[in-house]
């Protein structure tokens, strides 16, 4: 049988998928991203799409719906300045303006717990529109 882990404070529960696809990414590097989603019936965070390690940032906006909320996870690889390769992996709350209040709500009160599951996140952004979590809002903040 799988194992979930409770977030106490909302009751739902992670499921060991997501740990796994994220320490697969976060130490094997063989995702590039993460897209999580709350099942409200079953009261599960369950993975809903994962990147390979040859997608980037573009498939990663695509395969977040326009008007239902998601959290997400993307590793996000540069150079810097002194040219050292560097990766650093972002959370990203995804509330679209056309997303129902219910669900708003419950990916509001639940993120934390789930932040607390996937250890080692960067960086967090909340985004109701693809201009909050642009490629160019990554690529500053990882600076």
């Amino acid at each position: 049988m799988a194992m979930a882990f409770k977030m106490a404070t909302t009751g739902m529960w992670v499921t060991d998928e997501c740990k796994n696809s994220f320490m697969e990414m976060k130490w094997k590097r063989v995702h590039r991203f993460i897209v999580f989603k709350i099942d409200e019936k079953s009261r599960l965070v369950t993975v809903d799409k994962v990147g390979g390690h040859g997608e980037g940032y573009e498939e990663l906006a695509a395969s977040l719906p326009n008007d239902d909320c998601r959290y997400a996870v993307f590793d996000f690889d540069f150079v810097t300045v002194d040219n050292c390769r560097k990766s650093k992996i972002f959370f990203i709350a995804w509330s679209p303006t056309e997303s129902r209040i219910r669900a708003k709500m419950l990916y509001a009160t639940s993120k934390d717990g789930l932040r607390r599951v996937l250890d080692g996140i960067h960086y967090e952004l909340q985004a109701t529109d693809p201009t909050e979590m642009g490629f160019d809002v990554i690529r500053d903040r990882a600076k």
